[in-house]
């Protein structure tokens, strides 16, 4: 089911967005996003293993795939750990309040999925991806140094659940 995002970002995002689940005719859609954003992407069948989990989500922009999240919940230590494992928005997109959509409706649904908590691995160098984070209430936790293959550090960072 797609779901119309009400609110008007104010910042030049389209009135025209809607998250849905995705489906397997998104997953060439969302590579093509995943290489165009990160030097070290998700292959295909990354994407194809996460097909129907409810976090994985992209979002349309007058019905083109214009971003996609991956997340779910695991138990940790007795707890329910939710996980946002990849987020990125077409770059001709990007600064439209996709991102901030994504997010907002991952949490959501980490959420009505019983997690108690939300974490997400970040470069140290991404600096607008990490000022997003803090806004949704994400807090750095940890670094962990080397943790992508071109030897950059991550920032770990936790957002608690009420």
């Amino acid at each position: 089911m797609t779901v119309p995002v009400p609110e008007s970002h104010g910042d030049g995002a389209d009135d025209d967005l809607a998250i849905r689940p995705a489906e397997q005719a998104d997953l060439l859609a969302v590579v093509r996003i995943e290489n165009e954003s990160f030097s070290q992407p998700w292959p295909y069948d990354a994407f194809d293993r996460f097909l129907g989990e409810p976090g994985f989500l992209v979002a349309l922009v007058h019905d083109q795939i214009a971003g996609y999240v991956v997340a779910d919940v695991s138990a940790s230590f007795g707890r329910q750990l939710g996980h946002i494992k990849d987020i990125a928005v077409h770059p001709d997109r990007r600064g439209m309040g996709v991102g901030s959509a994504l997010l907002s409706r991952s949490i959501a649904i980490l959420a009505a999925h019983g997690a108690d908590s939300i974490k997400l691995e970040v470069r140290r160098t991404n600096d607008g991806a990490k000022r997003l984070y803090r806004q949704f209430g994400f807090e750095p936790i940890r670094h962990v140094p080397g943790y992508y293959g071109n030897d950059e550090d991550a920032i770990i960072m936790v957002r608690q659940l009420e």
